[in-house]
């Protein structure tokens, strides 16, 4: 058991937590919650031995293990997945090189019949016997369970963790954590780069573990899976409710409610009592009561209570001109990068008003087809946008195309029209942007608070074809409910890439699904795909696509195994010319990379700021580097399929 006791953190004079105090239980599953800021890292980081509190302590067994998975780290270099996921047993390979050593020392003496030849003995015997207790038998077959169930491939084994993503990189540290089984859980944010085959994976891993969990998420389903108890952090104080994310939500908004009365009725008094005072100050015969009055003052403890709640606040898109009947309309499309193929003879109609997720492992083309839809890419196949269609699209690279000289709020005030301008500062702050943040510089906004001022952008401007490209990854749970109730009462048509489940629940009526270079419609929303599929938690496409991996490789390795010396060759052959490729396409994306530079600095004098032929040019050249560095992610990708 964990005990926090007057937990108090400072940060220049304000107070993030003011005298916290709970216990965790051997078996607990929290969800930690609470608005962006509220300190919710903070706490995960103070337990896991990142951080030190101002004043209070925590208290922790000392046999007790901690695996702590944060949302940003630095990775290790110069090791294969493998290696980096087998640092979770250290402790279990020295050992057994302990006694290997010992073993050798014992076989190469002599001295029989010494004391310090028998208290070797001892040691390599107590040695063996501790082995016995930790070791639970075939560890690797742990971890390849484990990396396989994170989507991993069995050919990506033996690939170095550098040739990865990001993402990809966080997927490894988190087997890693999985695999130590500590006795405390700590995770923030973990689903942030997992796709939904690999959530519900993690879902059925963490359900099914014996350790406590302390997690922080913004997936209202995942967390719902897997908490059964929620504490909520609000205004340096914590509330504990023994339920899991939904019921918390019900129960919470009781709690609100009176904490608003109390509030109110407090500050009534306070007001009242202050006229008193104001009113008879001067008064003689009311000296008495007038000090009595002002000392009650003076000892009030006075609520605090967060009022700052937009659950109520509805946003809506601009009416939808109309489009014609069907506004996306695809034959025979297919896409390749070289020889390497991600889509093969696609076929699809989108009526107009539907509401479409698209849905698959990564890597499968969804970001491809969609890239095809905006013309960004070149394609084989006919593919017919509808009359008068106008496509409102986000992905991740839009925030890039933001005015960094603009304010927050200039950003949002430059698209919005009609009545909508008188309700900027609430939608701002529905969106993390409240107060003072809204007067901040596009230039100093972070990745995700770009993300999140593009999707805030992108819901004025009057369109009739939205196409959103993984929207809620930067989004806490408010503003994913504004956008997606905006996204409901939208009356155009919407294309969703996205691994939320929660978020596309109630919100699409029909499912594509991308696998195996194709993609199949299925009707209906997500769940129902999920249950047509037979697989709740998807475990079914996880095995089937673990076992394909599987034999694909053994396919794989008994094919090197009869390579000609022509078809090595061969192979070295397309190998280099898909280094060349990939070489290029760098050298392309560094010259993009320095003319941008120089752009920018010419954008800060007046005559280029407002020159609109200049400022054309440049927004070109930014999207000439975002079609390079995604071709460069297809080429590396065809280069490492080829090496591997």
């Amino acid at each position: 058991m964990i005990s926090v006791e007057q937990l108090t953190i400072d940060f220049g004079g304000s107070l993030l937590f003011d005298e916290i105090s709970f216990l965790v239980n051997p078996k607990d599953r929290i969800a930690l919650v609470g608005k962006n800021g509220a300190g919710k890292t903070t706490l995960l980081r103070i337990f896991a031995g990142k951080q030190s509190p101002t004043k209070g302590r925590i208290t922790i067994p000392k046999d007790m293990t901690i695996g702590y998975l944060p949302q940003h780290m630095i990775h290790n270099e110069g090791t294969t997945v493998m290696q980096e996921a087998e640092k979770a047993f250290e402790h279990i390979t020295d050992l057994q090189a302990e006694i290997e050593r010992m073993n050798q020392e014992l076989a190469d003496r002599t001295d029989y019949e010494s004391d310090e030849y028998h208290r070797l003995i001892d040691k390599l015997s107590h040695a063996n016997e501790h082995l016995q207790i930790i070791s639970n038998g075939n560890f690797y077959a742990e971890i390849e369970k484990t990396l396989l169930g994170l989507g991993f491939l069995r050919s990506d084994f033996e690939r170095q963790c550098s040739e990865f993503s990001g993402g990809w990189r966080m997927r490894i540290e988190l087997a890693k954590i999985l695999l130590l089984s500590p006795d405390v859980l700590l995770l923030d944010e973990p689903t942030n780069h997992l796709d939904i085959e690999s959530i519900q994976w993690l879902e059925n891993f963490l359900v099914t573990c014996g350790g406590a969990i302390l997690l922080v998420s913004h997936d209202r389903a995942f967390i719902d899976a897997v908490t059964e108890r929620t504490i909520e952090i609000s205004l340096g104080k914590i509330y504990d409710y023994n339920v899991n994310y939904s019921k918390y939500v019900q129960l919470r908004k009781e709690r609100h409610e009176q904490q608003v009365r109390a509030y109110e009725n407090q500050q009534k008094l306070i007001q009242e009592t202050e006229d008193f005072i104001e009113r008879f100050r001067y008064k003689a015969t009311k000296a008495v009561q007038v000090q009595s009055r002002i000392k009650q003052l003076d000892k009030l403890e006075r609520l605090e209570v967060d009022m700052e709640d937009n659950s109520r606040l509805s946003l809506k898109f601009p009416p939808a001109v109309h489009s014609g009947i069907i506004p996306v309309e695809m034959e025979h499309l297919s896409k390749a990068y070289g020889s390497h193929l991600v889509l093969d003879n696609i076929g699809m109609i989108i009526n107009r008003g539907e509401k479409v997720a698209f849905v698959g492992k990564n890597g499968e083309g969804k970001s491809t087809l969609v890239k095809c839809i905006m013309n960004e890419i070149e394609y084989s196949g006919k593919l017919k946008l509808g009359h008068n269609v106008k496509i409102g699209y986000f992905a991740q690279n839009q925030a890039s195309l933001l005015d960094e000289n603009r304010t927050v709020f200039e950003t949002i005030d430059f698209v919005a029209v009609g009545d909508i301008r008188t309700k900027i500062r609430d939608i701002l702050g529905a969106f993390m942007f409240g107060g003072e943040a809204s007067d901040k510089k596009v230039k100093v906004l972070s990745g995700g608070e770009r993300s999140r001022l593009a999707m805030i952008r992108l819901l004025l401007e009057p369109v009739n074809l939205l196409i959103l490209d993984e929207p809620t990854n930067h989004l806490d749970m408010r503003s994913k409910d504004v956008l997606k109730e905006a996204i409901k009462a939208f009356d155009g048509t919407v294309i969703v890439v996205s691994h939320d489940r929660e978020f596309l629940d109630g919100l699409v009526t029909k499912v594509y699904e991308f696998a195996n270079k194709k993609v199949r419609e299925h009707l209906g929303g997500i769940y129902e795909f999920l249950q047509y599929k037979k697989m709740d938690s998807l475990r079914e496409l996880e095995i089937s696509n673990s076992l394909k991996a599987e034999n694909e490789s053994v396919d794989k390795s008994a094919s090197e195994n009869k390579l000609s010396y022509e078809a090595r060759k061969e192979q070295n052959r397309k190998i280099r010319k898909a280094e060349k490729d990939v070489e290029e396409v760098e050298k392309q994306i560094s010259g993009l990379e320095t003319e941008l530079e120089s752009m920018n600095k010419q954008l800060e004098l007046p005559e280029f700021a407002s020159d609109s032929d200049f400022i054309l040019l440049y927004q070109k050249k930014q999207r000439e580097l975002e079609h390079k560095m995604y071709e460069w992610e297809i080429l590396a990708e065809v280069l490492e399929n080829l090496k591997y």
